[in-house]
């Protein structure tokens, strides 16, 4: 696989003035240069709610909920009245109306999603936040809206689904869409992209190590789908600009009961709101036998993961 396939990449640019200052920060201490990055690295951006999330903005019961576990305040959106419940998590710098395709193909075969906006997303509250705060949402809404038949995580929120089902969360059935999957990888990437050398890079990974208590690696997608013995379905497009469709593979090899979906030229968001994909998602989860193969017409695969070898990605 090419050089270009297995790199992480963002679509984002980083402001000029971070990345000014990052240069500023390195040159005099590197140790304040990891703390800036560490700092930009858990800050999200905000964006409005685009016109094709209004719907489901304006029709979904919203309601603050505080998690105890952070101390934070989220808003959590109720949308549909189906007894069936499905669980949908938004990505990096995402919305809980991100996945409102889904939702609504969901609302019409009788499922209510719950969805939420991360901790510094979208109307929650909060200026900084990171995975293992994507992780005590997950696990605080089971609690209180549950149990979930099924769970759909895109990018980030992807990699908190298969930690959070790591760590307990029940669900018959999940999918993955556009996940990441190595976390040093991920944060090396990050502290190139801020014009950093790798050494500061380092430092900034074993400041997040002393905060957590814990090796990063710990977060990573493969290691999590270790321990998943629920059907997983992984989907990733193959012009995905964010995250190398490598990532789908290495992550697929390491699931009990993975099937994979590649796509081609959806890239990262997009492929949120394909009727294809959604039509094979949709079979996926209701179909009672996760190793039968639904006929959809989506480009490249959808096969058992262990029937397609792939090279270790980036997330």
């Amino acid at each position: 696989m090419s050089e270009k396939s297995t790199k992480h990449r963002q679509s984002l640019k980083i402001p000029k003035p971070i990345l000014v200052t990052a240069k500023i920060l390195e040159v005099t201490s590197p140790k304040l240069a990891a703390k800036f990055a560490m700092k930009i690295f858990t800050t999200p951006l905000k964006f409005r709610v685009p016109k094709r999330e209004e719907e489901m903005e304006m029709k979904s019961r919203q309601e603050m909920v505080k998690i105890d576990a952070l101390n934070k305040t989220i808003c959590v959106y109720h949308y549909g009245d189906g007894s069936k419940k499905a669980l949908l998590v938004h990505g990096w710098s995402g919305r809980g109306t991100q996945l409102h395709s889904i939702a609504e193909k969901l609302l019409k075969k009788g499922y209510s999603t719950i969805s939420f906006d991360a901790p510094a997303h979208g109307k929650s509250g909060g200026k900084t936040s990171d995975m293992t705060e994507f992780i005590q949402c997950i696990l605080a809404l089971e609690m209180r809206y549950g149990p979930f038949e099924f769970a759909i995580g895109h990018s980030l929120g992807a990699m908190a689904l298969l930690n959070s089902i790591k760590r307990g969360l029940t669900v018959k059935k999940a999918v993955t869409i556009g996940s990441g999957d190595v976390i040093k990888d991920i944060m090396n990437d990050f502290s190139k992209q801020l014009g950093m050398n790798f050494a500061t890079g380092e430092l900034m990974i074993k400041l997040f190590e002393k905060k957590f208590r814990e090796t990063i690696n710990t977060y990573s997608a493969y290691v999590a789908a270790q321990q998943v013995d629920n059907p997983v379905l992984v989907v990733h497009d193959e012009n995905d600009d964010d995250v190398p469709v490598a990532a789908a593979y290495h992550i697929c090899e390491h699931l009990a009961h993975g099937q994979l979906l590649i796509t081609k030229g959806l890239g990262h968001r997009k492929i949120l709101g394909d009727s294809k994909v959604i039509k094979t998602i949709l079979e996926f989860l209701q179909h009672e036998e996760h190793t039968n193969t639904p006929d959809d017409g989506v480009s490249n695969s959808l096969r058992p993961g262990k029937e397609k070898n792939g090279t270790a990605g980036h997330g």
